[in-house]
């Protein structure tokens, strides 16, 4: 038997996850971002809070984190899994929509921060080099921080939440470029043209993550998906995001930017939605960790020996970002309202100032001493960024809105009108008619093999399991205006009306049943309309025999429906429907 782990190698981990079942409900029912909870955790924690005072109170160490440096390096997987739900959100198409911020807003910001922050630190009578890595460090923002904030306040869909998006993204493929740079002038000899053969890899990296990921991504999720196990699809899926994230780290790349190109190449597939579900519960663990790990980097020592220093620092930073941002903004054709919101948003630093600022100690290009400063003042500045950006909210809300013929938002595509469940024949033929009628429509298929079918017909059909309730809030469901089920499992029809109708009390459900028994079930439940297999092939047969023995069309056509309403009433009678069913059926006669 192997030797057991000792539990003292847990304690973090258990403390992080007691930190989040304390931090998140507490800060949601004060309708305050959790992102403060947790960058408040990582200073009372971390070993320049609480853990400090464990030589006069050693119990205090059971509550405070030990191995900082194990903790920082899971964190950074919080990164890799919002820039991958990121690329899910987007597309090839939406990425182009977006160039003129990426390639266009985005260097422009960069380029004339870093300058206007090296240009103060010359002033301030530090060395050029120093000058010059303190600005490329600094000017860059912090992704998972601004991101979730922006979600969160619904404003990552706007114009500044777009243009926000499109610098952010800029700034993560600048990080390789400039880490190759400060790695050249740290070896000496200055420029030189052929070190810029050096970002050859790098180049080569994102063109083998694309090359090899329209070639392998699609047709392995395929084969995990036909296997029908919910285990191996997150084993898959798991495997896609770190696989890709360390693929990119290889090339010299952020292991983020990987994660991003993985996404936005399934982006465009059936297996987008299940995709998202499955990611979801560990992007928000490893954020909040992420940003656990950032107030736990917090030095308070260091703050307290230099406060007017590190806080001075970190206002020039917040005011001198938030200028040149707001004006490139303006020059790149924003608003005035859309220009303030986005430099609010991104004037704060960000997680990449630690590496760049490490990598230019290392290569002796900064003092020690001032590095340290810089990451404090860093750190400071973004426990500013929910409040800076709420600020921005305010001011970008109270303004008018965006012209209609402006960009649409980069994330999901326009909600469908009608949602299939089920696209088998029924699904189908569903499908057809509500196209004839010029009716958008969505559909899902537990089954890949459907899935993959309807797509390669044209059709946006995708792989995933419809009785979640987050897979529906993804389809588009809050603005939905029918739900058809199709399915032929009566179990599993149950189950997605039950969902559906317990997220939209007024949303119109037709199912399909398999008899009169399980009509009455999926009624109870709450459809709105439901079609016995059964009865409605005994009624088509009788409009048949009718029609061929000799009786007027006109006379079948209305008996049958007058049969139809029969059992409609008789299954859907009050007297025989549950509480719940009551409820649903009340609901949508308000």
């Amino acid at each position: 038997m192997h030797p057991s782990v000792p539990a003292a190698g847990y304690k973090d981990l258990v403390l992080f996850l007691a930190t989040a079942g304390i931090v998140v409900p507490l800060f949601k029912r004060l309708k305050v971002s959790p992102v403060l909870g947790f960058l408040g955790a990582g200073v009372l924690l971390g070993p320049f809070g609480l853990a400090r005072l464990t030589d006069q109170a050693p119990w205090l160490a059971a509550i405070t984190v030990s191995r900082p440096a194990e903790v920082a390096q899971l964190a950074e997987f919080g990164v890799v899994f919002l820039l991958f739900m990121i690329g899910l959100e987007l597309s090839w198409e939406r990425l182009r929509l977006m160039r003129r911020m990426v390639f266009g807003l985005g260097p422009l910001q960069v380029a004339v921060s870093a300058a206007a922050i090296a240009a103060g630190g010359v002033l301030a009578h530090q060395p050029v080099l120093a000058a010059f890595a303190a600005g490329a460090a600094l000017a860059l923002s912090s992704t998972a921080i601004i991101v979730p904030v922006m979600v969160e306040g619904r404003r990552l869909h706007a114009e500044a939440g777009r243009a926000s998006f499109g610098v952010l993204l800029f700034q993560d493929l600048a990080v390789a470029p400039i880490m190759v740079t400060l790695g050249a002038l740290g070896g000496g000899g200055g420029f030189n043209p052929s070190r810029l053969l050096s970002f050859a890899p790098a180049a080569l990296g994102v063109v083998v993550l694309v090359v090899a990921g329209r070639l392998l991504l699609r047709p392995m999720m395929r084969s995990v998906a036909r296997a029908r196990s919910e285990e191996m699809f997150m084993a898959a899926s798991l495997l896609v995001v770190i696989g890709a994230g360390l693929a990119a780290a290889l090339a010299g790349l952020s292991m983020a930017l990987g994660a991003f190109i993985a996404g936005l190449l399934l982006a465009e597939t059936e297996y987008r939605h299940e995709l998202e579900v499955t990611i979801e519960p560990f992007k928000g663990l490893l954020l909040g960790l992420f940003f656990v790990s950032v107030g736990i980097g917090l030095d308070l020592a260091r703050l307290a020996a230099h406060p007017f220093l590190i806080l001075g620092t970190a206002a020039g930073l917040i005011a001198i970002k938030a200028v040149v941002t707001f004006g490139s903004a303006r020059l790149m054709g924003l608003r005035l309202a859309a220009a303030a919101e986005a430099g609010l948003a991104l004037a704060a630093g960000g997680e990449f100032a630690f590496v760049i600022i490490a990598a230019a100690m290392d290569a002796g290009l900064m003092r020690r001493g001032l590095g340290e400063s810089l990451m404090v003042s860093a750190t400071l500045s973004m426990f500013a960024i929910p409040l800076l950006a709420s600020v921005g909210a305010r001011i970008g809300r109270g303004a008018a809105e965006p012209r209609p013929e402006a960009a649409p938002p980069p994330d999901l595509d326009e909600a469908p009108r009608v949602l299939v469940i089920g696209y088998g024949r029924v699904g189908r033929l569903v499908g057809e008619m509500l196209s004839r009628h010029g009716i958008d429509w969505v559909a899902v298929d537990r089954s890949a093999h459907e899935a993959e079918a309807g797509r390669r017909a044209g059709q946006a059909v995708f792989f995933g399991d419809a009785a979640r309730p987050e897979f529906l809030r993804r389809l588009g469901l809050a603005s939905a205006r029918a739900l058809v089920v199709t399915m032929d499992a009566p179990e599993g029809a149950e189950a997605v009306v039950a969902a559906a109708r317990a997220l939209r009390p007024d949303l119109a459900i037709v199912a399909r049943a398999r008899d009169s028994r399980h009509a009455q079930k999926l009624y109870e439940l709450g459809a709105s309309d439901v079609a016995p297999e059964t009865i409605e092939a005994s009624l088509q047969l009788s409009e048949a025999v009718l029609v061929d023995i000799g009786v007027p069309m006109g006379l079948v056509i209305a008996s049958i429906h007058d049969k139809r309403d029969e059992y409609r009433k008789a299954l859907n009678r009050p007297d025989a429907l549950g509480a719940r069913g009551r409820r649903a059926r009340d609901a949508l006669r308000r």
